[in-house]
């Protein structure tokens, strides 16, 4: 592991560049910057979800899953360099498909909400999504691990599940979305 940090600032990002892992320097709002900044932020939201407690199924995965963001993180931080193998995805499908299976099938969209546990959920998704666009649009312009958007887009589908499970744990519901022509009022 590279150098620990002692001081927490050093002033030489205050003209808008930050220094990448192979300590190279990049504009503060470059692709590369912008994609792992928002893993960071989706790293960060996993937490907050986790410290609302939720089901041992979905606690365990992500667990796993702040882990292996952080990888993805140092993985896009570092130009050339491979962190995220193929076996996370496996893992990811694993736990969706496990989850996914004692739920009924979706009849109809679902609004964010249900619990607060499952609302959070919803959150982490979204900025799920965010971050696998922004790595999509550096992949256009640099090298990308293909294993990394592939994590991503599997990492949102297991959030949109186990927010369908978190939204009905302890006898709760998902909340169906109802089109404005048939909606009251």
């Amino acid at each position: 592991m590279g150098k620990r940090l002692s001081k927490i600032y050093t002033r030489t990002g205050d003209a808008g560049t930050t220094g990448l892992g192979d300590g190279s320097r990049v504009d503060k709002d470059s692709l590369r910057v912008a994609s792992f900044g928002t893993v960071d932020e989706l790293n960060a939201t996993v937490g907050l979800l986790l410290a609302t407690g939720v089901e041992d199924a979905v606690r365990s995965t992500l667990d796993r899953v702040q882990h292996e963001l952080f990888d993805l993180g140092g993985e896009l931080c570092m130009p050339g360099t491979t962190l995220i193998p193929d076996h996370y995805v496996e893992g990811l499908e694993r736990d969706l498909d496990a989850l996914n299976a004692d739920l009924p099938a979706l009849e109809d969209f679902i609004l964010p909400g249900g619990s607060e546990a499952a609302a959070r959920c919803h959150v982490a998704r979204t900025v799920c999504r965010r971050a696998e666009r922004e790595t999509v649009s550096l992949a256009r312009e640099e090298d990308v691990n293909p294993a990394s958007i592939r994590y991503l887009n599997r990492l949102s589908d297991y959030l949109f599940v186990a927010a369908r499970v978190l939204a009905r744990a302890d006898g709760g519901k998902e909340v169906i979305w109802i089109h404005g022509d048939r909606r009251e009022g």
